[in-house]
């Protein structure tokens, strides 16, 4: 079966783009363009470095509300970005629980706290722990847990089959990473402004009510996901049962805040 929808991405400014839509059971149900190009990630690594903390979480290693980052912030704190640290820099510029401010310094300090807790560098745990099992071949993270994935199409349709019928954790587990941390939490969702709420779970955005957004306007408010600067998003519909992926080499920008949502709605429609 191939999705038509999947073929605008013909249309997008970009020189090179894949895209994929999965079902829970691992079908494809299309995919277009080079779906084994390996595309810098930017953000969509966050995903990915949150289920790697949930694995550790689950083997024991470390506790979802043990102390990490600043003073008074916890593992659970960092991965729903409230721990009150600055975007970009290991700053504290809010008390624990009280903003959303989306921070990549929170996922490195993510990263350095499990590391220390497991005493395996964090890319190498993350290998181990979720793309080995997955058979992410393509995937490798040489930096930040903030934003230095690299990864293929193919690879992370594989995630999100996982996501939706997990295989490497508790169910459960995946159901509290979708739900929202510190409800009613205000901040800015970068590219979209500020959001009141900015709903987000443990690791991964969800849309709720948001407006503007990057998925669609018929994307259920239970799809959750995370897009990256680097022009690359990656959305679960518990709604519509499926996951979906695309990866460009553009950055973010007014193309892909007039493009991303129409192809969704289209993705959604063709279903």
């Amino acid at each position: 079966m191939s999705l038509q929808s999947l073929a605008l991405i013909e249309n997008w400014p970009v020189p090179t783009a894949a895209a994929g839509v999965v079902r829970a059971d691992g079908t494809l149900l299309g995919t277009h363009g080079p779906v084994d190009h390996r595309f810098p990630l930017a953000s969509v690594t966050k995903p990915l470095a949150a289920y790697a903390v949930l694995v550790a979480y689950e083997e024991g290693a470390i506790e979802l509300d043990e102390p990490a980052g600043p003073p008074g912030s916890t593992v659970r704190h960092l991965l729903a970005h409230t721990s009150g640290l600055a975007f970009d820099e290991h700053r504290v510029t809010a008390p624990p629980g009280q903003r959303r401010l989306y921070s990549n310094a929170g996922f490195e300090q993510l990263g350095d706290h499990l590391a220390k807790a497991t005493e395996i560098p964090f890319a190498e745990y993350l290998h181990q722990a979720v793309l080995a099992p997955l058979g992410m071949n393509s995937t490798s993270l040489n930096g930040s847990p903030a934003k230095d994935g690299v990864s293929t199409a193919e690879d992370l349709l594989r995630f999100a089959a996982e996501v939706q019928a997990p295989r490497l954790l508790d169910p459960r587990t995946v159901a509290e990473a979708m739900t929202v941390q510190y409800p009613g939490t205000k901040g800015v969702l970068p590219g979209y402004g500020h959001q009141n709420p900015n709903d987000w779970g443990l690791g991964f955005e969800i849309r709720d009510s948001k407006s503007p957004h990057w998925t669609g306007s018929s994307s259920s408010p239970r799809t959750f996901g995370h897009f990256g600067q680097s022009g690359t998003f990656l959305w679960i519909d518990p709604a519509a049962g499926v996951g979906c992926v695309a990866l460009t080499d553009r950055a973010f920008g007014a193309w892909a805040v007039e493009v991303w949502p129409s192809f969704t709605d289209s993705v959604l429609a063709d279903l």
